[in-house]
């Protein structure tokens, strides 16, 4: 008996010593695992959303401190909603501020020292770094020298924005072995400073900046999109995916989509991705909030909107657009724009120089050209030639030129359009404040082109605007047929020769493939006189027939094919240089001595002896 309860009691100890070990294996296996979720970006994240939701939550009241105590802690938390609030507009400022917040919590809250750093993001080991990572660490790096210039000195210095030759032709993209290259390159030390202020941004841009394009915003270049490529979602919806998953998967998404706009050309960062559908939308509406410009909604399925920083900002979402999508669009890579910086080509000083005079002989200028050809920059640097008694008054669809920043001395005022005032009430507006130069950053709509033609004639003494034509005949034809549009003139040619009259000049823009952005010509717009029609001759009291028929397609021709303008280049650019192709007409250069000051016809007399070989005026 005592034997068989002595088997008993020993294979209990040993099954309960079994099952001892096996939930201590366990248990040790479940701590690891919530130890390494515990450094995961997504667990990260969530922690600092909840300590933020506590500090705006907590009720100081409850709290026994002391008056001073309680007004610097609702300062401070004032501060910090105000800055959670400004930094989804573009403000720097208040985005750095919620930064150094984020940073306080981890390293007290969350526990994050030198030990445990290396968790998060693989510093230590660059085979575990993906290239997001390599780029971020490589941002930040470079912009504690340059500042926002970290980016255009990246690429310039490793040629990222040549041209990748295909059998399609020619395109810009930056890829994921080009990013392992340059890391593996470059020499980084990572302290824990340096580490933290990355992780800190990692965490700030998918909680309250624009996930992978955040510091990318910030850096001077010409713009970002996002979600302009990729399969949209919809397409998904169209395949029988049972059939076509595997080859579904291997096809980029919409939200794989990230392209900067750099010096004129568009490069694809194919390594960077918003990682899902929702991140992409959370950024596509948040980027335009700025100003409360209106609800992004099924019903209004794009807004067009700028940021605190003066960035243009256009978001697109369906059922309007294909996939949610977002275009950037910044005026500061140029800190003050100056001509002779853009015009760089040889024999540069000629078209400079006729620019100059037609600026200060105050002729009715269009600059023309296509998107991205640089028609907004050149405008903001040739307002120099404006004389500075002159008073400006700009009329734009969003506020891009602010040329207050560059002119701070000068009498300007900008309007723009909103939801309920129409660039055409803003033109009507102008004639009543004291404006003598009228600047149109657009013309792209028919009211405001037909406003335009008004106020050129008799509200300002002259006018400058852009436009999208590619020929100076397309320039007239399309103001014409917006006249025509408005119902200010119900005949073509009467409409038609109204603009040839008030617009005297096409500044055109072009680019090459490589992004190289050039005036491809300057162009005079000669309106074509008109001559009296023949006397009608009569023999012996009666019309003489023949002469009758000749008046009458006199009157025909005027009426139907005769042309009401020409045009003339004056400059050209070819082959890579700007040459002389004739002289402005006499009727203008005398216009444009009439506004010049005895020392200014001097030089200017003497620019049309040097260039046209012509003295007299």
């Amino acid at each position: 008996m005592n034997e068989i309860m002595i088997v008993l009691i020993t294979a209990t100890v040993s099954v309960l010593t079994i099952l001892y070990f096996k939930d201590t294996g366990k248990n040790r296996i479940k701590t690891a695992d919530l130890e390494e979720n515990r450094y995961a970006i997504e667990a990260i994240l969530a922690f600092i959303r909840e300590a933020f939701n506590n500090i705006l939550k907590t009720n100081l009241y409850e709290l026994n401190i002391t008056r001073e105590e309680f007004e610097k802690r609702m300062h401070n938390r004032n501060r910090l909603r105000r800055a959670l609030k400004n930094c989804t507009y573009g403000d720097i400022n208040a985005k750095n501020y919620v930064k150094d917040f984020i940073k306080d919590i981890l390293v007290r809250s969350y526990e994050i020292d030198e030990n445990n750093v290396n968790n998060i993001i693989s510093f230590d080991n660059p085979r575990k770094l993906s290239a997001q990572d390599k780029f971020e660490i490589l941002l930040y790096h470079y912009k504690k020298k340059y500042g926002n210039r970290a980016l255009e000195k990246l690429i310039l210095e490793y040629n990222l924005d040549s041209p990748v030759v295909t059998g399609d032709g020619i395109s810009y993209v930056i890829t994921k072995e080009q990013i392992d290259s340059i890391f593996a390159k470059e020499t980084i030390i990572n302290r824990f400073e340096d580490k933290l202020n990355i992780i800190a941004q990692r965490i700030y841009q998918l909680y309250k900046g624009f996930g992978v394009i955040d510091e990318i915003r910030d850096m001077r270049i010409d713009g970002v999109s996002g979600g302009v490529s990729g399969i949209p979602p919809a397409f998904h919806e169209e395949l029988d995916l049972t059939v076509s998953l595997s080859i579904i998967s291997k096809l980029p998404a919409n939200y794989d989509s990230v392209w900067i706009f750099f010096k004129g050309k568009t490069i694809h960062l194919s390594f960077l991705s918003f990682g899902s559908e929702e991140e992409l939308i959370r950024v596509c509406k948040n980027i335009y909030r700025y100003n409360y410009p209106g609800q992004l909604s099924e019903s209004n399925g794009y807004k067009v909107n700028e940021m605190k920083d003066g960035s243009r900002v256009v978001v697109v979402r369906p059922p309007f657009s294909e996939s949610w999508a977002f275009f950037v669009r910044k005026f500061d890579s140029i800190e003050r724009a100056e001509i002779e910086e853009l015009i760089t080509d040889k024999n540069s000083e000629i078209p400079i120089g006729l620019i100059k005079w037609l600026i200060k002989g105050c002729r009715v200028t269009a600059i023309t050209g296509a998107q991205g050809t640089g028609k907004t920059t050149l405008l903001m640097s040739i307002v120099k030639f404006i004389n500075p008694a002159y008073t400006l008054r700009i009329q734009e669809m969003a506020f891009e030129l602010h040329l207050r920043k560059i002119y701070p001395e000068r009498n300007i005022l900008t309007f723009r359009e909103t939801t309920t005032i129409s660039g055409q009430e803003g033109l009507d507006l102008q004639k009543k404040t004291d404006g003598t130069v009228n600047i149109l950053g657009e013309v792209a709509t028919a009211p405001v082109s037909s406003l335009m033609i008004q106020m050129a004639q008799v509200a300002s003494l002259f006018t400058l605007f852009t436009h999208h034509a590619k020929t100076t005949v397309d320039l007239v034809k399309s103001l014409r047929n917006n006249l025509l549009q408005t119902g200010v003139f119900t005949n073509e040619k009467i409409a038609e020769q109204q603009v040839a009259d008030v617009v005297n000049f096409d500044i055109h823009m072009n680019r090459d493939l490589t992004g190289h952005r050039y005036i491809e010509r300057i162009t005079e717009i000669i309106p074509v006189d008109d001559t009296d029609y023949p006397e009608i001759k009569f023999n012996d009291d009666e019309v003489d027939i023949n002469g009758f028929l000749d008046i009458a397609r006199e009157f025909f021709t005027r009426m139907t094919d005769r042309k009401v303008f020409e045009t003339r280049d004056i400059i050209v650019y070819e082959n890579g240089e700007y040459k002389v192709c004739s002289p402005p007409s006499k009727k203008q250069i005398n216009a444009i001595m009439n506004n010049l000051t005895d020392d200014e016809k001097s030089e200017f007399k003497s620019y049309l002896t040097r260039y046209f070989n012509r003295s007299e005026v």
